[in-house]
């Protein structure tokens, strides 16, 4: 069987993910003092660890858009790629945004584009996979339309 598993970001943001590992990190030093620190290991390892992905089975022609809680259990389910679906290309510009306790932001920006899986009627399904430039994009992009036997929308 031949898969192909992307990720795609983090569920809860680069900031997030951060913040989590922190916490997974002091909860693993607490762990020698006192048992309490097994509940920051826990929402640490959920927090930091968690993230979205799609795993693309090009035998069955199916693919799955999920989460992967801890980064380890994934949860979705599988959809049947239509002869009428489509990939496309689109550009996300997105922004995550934390501030501090002197009330000052921090804002991390990331220009992405995304190969998305369209429905017949020319609707986004699910993100697959996501490059840093147009041309990485549009490699892959080649590469899933010939896999999958879909055109470009």
């Amino acid at each position: 069987m031949k898969k192909a598993n992307y990720r795609n970001e983090n569920t809860f943001g680069p900031i997030g993910a951060f913040s989590g590992i922190i916490v997974f990190i002091v909860g693993v030093i607490m762990l020698f003092s006192s048992l309490s620190g097994l509940i920051l290991v826990i929402i640490g390892a959920f927090i930091g660890f968690s993230f979205s992905s799609a795993i693309v089975d090009f035998d069955k022609k199916q693919i799955k858009f999920s989460h992967n809680l801890f980064g380890v259990i994934p949860i979705g389910k599988w959809v049947e790629i239509a002869p009428n679906m489509l990939l496309g290309i689109i550009k996300t510009n997105t922004t995550w945004r934390t501030y501090s306790q002197s009330n000052r932001s921090i804002d991390v920006d990331r220009k992405e584009w995304r190969i998305v899986l369209y429905d017949q009627y020319k609707n986004q399904k699910m993100p697959v996979q996501k490059f840093s430039s147009l041309e990485k994009a549009e490699e892959g992009l080649t590469y899933l339309c010939s896999q999958l036997g879909l055109k470009r929308a």
